[in-house]
């Protein structure tokens, strides 16, 4: 049995879950929000018979038991938001905070199991910091970096370089709540000592994250599954600035070119073992390749998306995601 933790919008287990239905596979989604709305569950412990629980989907009768459960993957859980009846605002919060506990302490209870996204180490390993500390000791170039929240230092910083690029450290949105209008933190380019015109509170009311800007030739985007490596070419320099030539995101739906690629043995290895210091078994890498072919680590996201690729290349990401977990005995966490 799979449990798939996720939310009611996320259309990534779609194409997974044809798989596990061709495969004759049984799993449960858990769509998270509506755990208190959609789900009737418990959890017990005893000396007669240990400990279990079990999940029922009340809209749709189908029902998990703890201990059926081989695999879980953990794709895009949200908190708990929604109830079955309304009560003071200060009761609906404290129920909801309950039911996000309970929650969280069931995916921890769960890590000893094989897991895509893993509630213990996903957040652990999503550190900027000890992500480029890691790469570097792994062998692999990454960008200089700079985290502060005072000008002085990142102006010192800065000075170093013609261009910088200013990047979101881990959110990457801004909900204007009067105007319901979203606006996205995408890479920014720019001079090094442009910054130096910026006012002190520019810098002091928040933590700026800044990397000197590194020529490209193109960037990668590989995804890790297990042991399964699947490269995809970004060529983000053939769009526009503003239009995916800075921060790819931006270039999606702008004609942005992907395409399936071979990588050079290192970096391949480098993704594998990077994953297993981390206790991973998916992840996926954005690296910048250098006109002068030089391959730079920039990021890994723990349990990123990965749909589009598979849209776009025809690559089988979704069955290689399947197939792990069914076939959970090969465990690098």
């Amino acid at each position: 049995m799979i449990l798939i933790v996720t939310n009611k919008e996320d259309i990534h287990p779609t194409p997974v879950i044809e798989h596990f239905e061709k495969m004759d596979v049984p799993f449960f989604r858990l769509n998270t929000e509506s755990l208190l709305s959609d789900y009737e569950f418990e959890w017990l412990s005893n000396l007669d018979c240990g400990d279990d629980f079990r999940i029922k989907n009340i809209r749709t009768g189908l029902e998990v038991f703890g201990h059926d459960i081989n695999s879980v993957w953990e794709r895009r859980p949200l908190v708990p938001s929604e109830l079955k009846s309304e009560n003071c605002k200060e009761v609906n919060t404290h129920n909801l905070k309950e039911a996000h506990g309970f929650l969280s302490f069931l995916l921890y209870y769960l890590g000893d199991r094989y897991c895509l996204g893993h509630h213990l180490y996903d957040r652990s390993s999503s550190s900027k910091m000890l992500q480029l500390r890691l790469a570097r000791q792994l062998g692999m170039d990454v960008p200089d970096t700079c985290f502060a929240n005072n000008k002085k230092a990142i102006n010192q910083f800065a000075k170093k370089y013609d261009l910088v690029c200013l990047k979101s450290i881990d959110n990457d949105n801004i909900w204007f709540e009067d105007t319901l209008r979203e606006y996205v933190l995408y890479t920014q380019v720019v001079k090094g000592k442009d910054l130096t015109k910026l006012p002190e509170e520019a810098f002091s009311q928040t933590v700026t994250y800044v990397q000197n800007y590194i020529p490209k030739a193109y960037e990668l985007r590989i995804t890790v599954v297990g042991t399964e490596i699947f490269a995809c070419k970004i060529d983000s320099q053939k769009m526009g600035v503003g239009h995916g030539k800075e921060d790819w995101r931006q270039g999606i739906d702008k004609g942005l070119h992907h395409s399936q690629c071979d990588l050079p043995q290192n970096v391949s290895s480098f993704c594998i073992d990077f994953l297993r210091k981390m206790h991973l078994n998916f992840g996926c890498f954005d690296f910048i390749v250098t006109p002068k072919n030089e391959y730079v680590f920039l990021e890994c996201n723990p349990n990123g998306q990965w749909l589009w690729i598979e849209q776009e290349t025809g690559m089988p990401i979704s069955k290689s995601i399947a197939e792990a977990l069914v076939n959970n005995d090969i465990k690098l966490a």
